[in-house]
């Protein structure tokens, strides 16, 4: 298990164990989510190539970018139309 120290000013530094398995380089940003009773630490950097194919989904075909703004802004419409509505 690694361990590290508070010190007076609130910081700690990141055991190398734990920098190395979160693939952590400095000026990297981390996030701290509190998780039934614990705190999970998460790594918020990522490059565009370790996202790549996240969003998709098997089966389904790829939507150009004008497929997309028509799809954004029906929705925006849609949004904005039950909140005049009031529901």
């Amino acid at each position: 298990m690694a361990t590290a120290t508070l010190t007076s000013k609130g910081q700690i530094t990141l055991p190398k164990a734990v920098r190395d398995a979160l693939g952590l380089k400095a000026g990297d940003k981390v996030e701290f989510e509190y998780v039934d009773g614990r705190f999970v630490i998460r790594p918020l950097n990522r490059s565009a190539l370790e996202l790549a194919g996240v969003l998709h989904r098997p089966g389904m075909k790829a939507l150009s970018v004008e497929e997309m703004d028509e799809a954004l802004g029906k929705a925006l419409g849609e949004d904005d139309e039950r909140i005049r509505a009031g529901r």
